[in-house]
């Protein structure tokens, strides 16, 4: 295994905006209620509002600041690897690298968005944030975050998740947070959805609703997001940015990248930097592809249309892929892969024809995982395994053409907290799921009436 690694004077210094450089503009965020475009006021008690700025920035490159570059150099500039003993498993020309995002504190590649957002809520006086979890990485994250700055966080974890994950749940509290199962009893939102399922193994959509309630109940309260939204994808950047001048070491440059996606924002932080090529016309050739859960199919069975981010409504209306607001995913283990919807920016890009979008079940994606685990060492989380199961359907493509391909894709996390879903795997029992049309149909038969806009 071959591993390219970068100095501290290596991180980068901006984030990188895609939105300047985008085929066409997005459609406004729109107000829950009054279905208009929304403004930097209606987002002022939810989010601080240097977060807000950059929700809205026309600017390419957005300065990081130094307090939370500090903070980022405990484990950034993070490695660059060339799988080359899983290129001799599978006796492919291709070349195979992964960019590792396992090595933060938290295990995933999100503290890149947690410091930053923690840190400009505190700078502004905030005391505590509320967010939402799937698999508990992003709760893991804020928690840490919060720990480092000062700030409370308070977590509501997808219930199917809490209960696969205890560990997740005593991570975030080691860090000071504190840990709901959603749907929980602390919210009507909450209780809502326990009066009509009390069984509900809950969604991201009914954890963001739950945290977003909170939020606004409390003055001295904000909310942080984990995915989906521009400044959470801005954050990420520096996933991409580093392993482009990595390649660059290692002589090479991607004739596709893969990442997995929940949200959008691990996929849309490896892949943005490297779409700025293409979409400048910079290089031309490189493939993109999305690697999504079968059980949760957002690009590749969702409707391009005006949603809700959350179950109750709450949030701002985004122009996305959607499954609908009130899908409820089956309980697959890729627990932070069960969101309803997409990054608008990553959508658009993917109904523009520059993403490819692949969809596969838990056992496909476990059985690499494994391989991987033999071949390189590494665990890696049930959402990461679904990018590699991603590039491994390249490599073998490149086999059977007999071609050379360079293939880039994103370990977002490790699977130290997963075992009990690698226990199911070993044993036969892991369950793959059948989505039938008609549960999709049901769920976007309520997506909200909004009437075509042009910008």
């Amino acid at each position: 295994m071959k591993k390219y690694l970068l100095s501290e004077d290596d991180l980068p210094a901006q984030w990188y905006n895609i939105l300047p450089d985008l085929p066409k503009p997005l459609l406004p965020p729109l107000h829950p209620v009054t279905h208009e475009p929304i403004t930097a006021a209606d987002l002022q008690p939810l989010l601080p509002d240097e977060v807000i700025a950059q929700e809205f920035s026309p600017q390419r490159w957005i300065d990081i600041p130094e307090e939370v570059r500090d903070v980022l150099k405990i484990w950034r500039p993070s490695p660059l690897y060339r799988a080359d003993r899983l290129e001799k498993a599978l006796d492919t020309p291709a070349k195979i690298y992964f960019k590792y995002e396992a090595v933060s504190p938290a295990g995933s590649h999100k503290p890149n968005t947690a410091i930053p957002q923690v840190f400009y809520n505190a700078r502004q006086g905030v005391k505590r944030v509320t967010t939402e979890t799937g698999a508990g990485q992003w709760g893991s994250a804020l928690s840490f975050a919060g720990s480092l700055f000062g700030v409370e966080v308070t977590v509501y974890m997808v219930k199917a998740s809490f209960q696969q994950k205890p560990h997740r749940r005593s991570l975030m509290e080691t860090w000071g947070g504190e840990v709901f199962a959603s749907p929980s009893t602390r919210t009507q939102a909450g209780l809502k959805i326990l009066a009509d399922d009390p069984d509900s193994p809950g969604s991201l959509g009914i954890a963001i609703s739950e945290a977003v309630e909170d939020a606004l109940a409390h003055d001295d309260t904000k909310f942080a997001l984990g995915s989906a939204m521009n400044h959470v994808v801005l954050h990420q950047t520096v996933i991409g940015l580093e392993a482009k001048r990595q390649l660059e070491i290692a002589g090479d440059y991607p004739d596709v990248v893969v990442g997995c996606v929940g949200g959008g924002s691990n996929y849309s932080g490896l892949t943005f930097p490297f779409l700025a090529d293409t979409l400048t016309g910079r290089r031309t050739g490189t493939r993109f592809i999305a690697a999504e859960p079968s059980a949760c199919p957002t690009l590749t069975r969702g409707q391009y249309a005006y949603d809700y981010p959350d179950t109750a409504g709450l949030g701002p209306l985004l122009h996305m892929k959607t499954m609908g607001h009130g899908f409820i995913p089956p309980p697959i283990h890729a627990g932070g892969l069960r969101f309803h919807g997409d990054a608008p920016t990553l959508c658009l890009l993917h109904d523009e024809g520059f993403v490819e979008a692949r969809a596969y079940n838990q056992n496909e994606v476990f059985t690499e995982a494994v391989r991987f685990a033999r071949t390189e060492g590494f665990v890696m989380a049930p959402e990461s395994s679904h990018a590699l199961r991603g590039a491994v359907a390249e490599a073998l493509a490149a086999k059977e053409a007999g071609e050379a391909r360079t293939i880039l894709f994103g370990f977002s996390g490790h699977g130290h907290f997963d075992m009990g879903a690698f226990d199911s795997f070993l044993a036969g029992r892991l369950e793959d799921y059948d989505l039938p049309q008609e549960q999709i149909d049901a769920a976007l038969a309520d997506l909200p009436n909004i009437p075509a806009r042009t910008v």
